[in-house]
C-alpha cells in the first residue's frame, strides 16, 4: 500500500523546488566546516551531478568556492541512482548505518571525490545546536538523541529479515 502511495502521488511542483533549495543550503552549511571538503568539490567545479531515486532527480554541480549549487541540465558526468525501491527498506538500511545500494555511471574519479565526501563528511548537529542554547544543554540534547539512535538501531535489527543478528547495534 505504501509502494502503491509513493508511486501515485506527486507533491506540488513549488514543494519539490523548496525542498530541493533547503537541502542544498543544508547541504553548503555542513561543507563550510570541512574545508578538505570543499577543496575537492572545488577541484569538480562545473561536473554536472545527478542523484536518482524513482521518480525524484536531484542535479547538483559543484562551484569553484566547493559547495553545491542546484542545477538544471541535460545529460550528466555522474548519475548515481539508488536501486533500492521501498522506502521502508531503504529508512531500514539507513537506521543501520548502511548506504544505500546505487548504480553509478560516468565519471570514475567524480564518483571517488563523492564517495568519499559521503564516507568523511559528518554533520555536527550538536555544534549547531550549541550555538543557539549553549553547550551543556546542546550536549544534553545530543546524547539523549544518540541513546534514541542506538534504540531505532537495536530495533531495526530485532526485525526479522534485517539481517543481522539480535543485540548488534551498526
Amino acid at each position: 500500500m505504501l509502494q502503491r502511495f509513493t508511486q501515485e502521488f506527486q507533491p506540488p511542483t513549488w514543494l519539490v523546488d523548496e525542498t530541493i533549495n533547503r537541502l542544498v543550503l543544508f547541504l553548503n552549511h555542513v561543507l563550510m566546516s570541512e574545508s578538505e571538503a570543499r577543496a575537492r568539490l572545488a577541484r569538480q567545479k562545473g561536473q554536472r551531478i545527478e542523484l536518482v531515486w524513482q521518480r525524484m532527480r536531484l542535479q547538483l554541480t559543484p562551484t569553484p568556492a566547493g559547495l553545491l549549487e542546484h542545477g538544471h541540465f541535460e545529460g550528466f558526468d555522474l548519475r548515481l541512482t539508488v536501486t533500492e525501491e521501498s522506502p521502508v527498506s531503504m529508512a531500514t538500511a539507513l537506521a543501520r548505518g548502511d548506504k544505500p545500494k546505487v548504480r553509478i555511471e560516468g565519471d570514475v574519479q567524480l564518483a571517488a571525490e563523492v564517495n568519499w565526501l559521503i564516507d568523511h563528511v559528518r554533520w555536527d548537529a550538536e555544534e549547531d545546536l550549541a550555538r543557539l542554547i549553549g553547550d551543556a544543554p546542546a550536549h544534553t540534547l545530543a546524547q539523549a538523541a544518540r541513546q534514541a539512535v542506538t534504540a531505532l538501531r537495536s530495533f531495526v535489527a530485532q526485525r526479522p529479515g534485517t539481517g543481522l543478528r539480535t543485540g548488534s547495534v551498526a
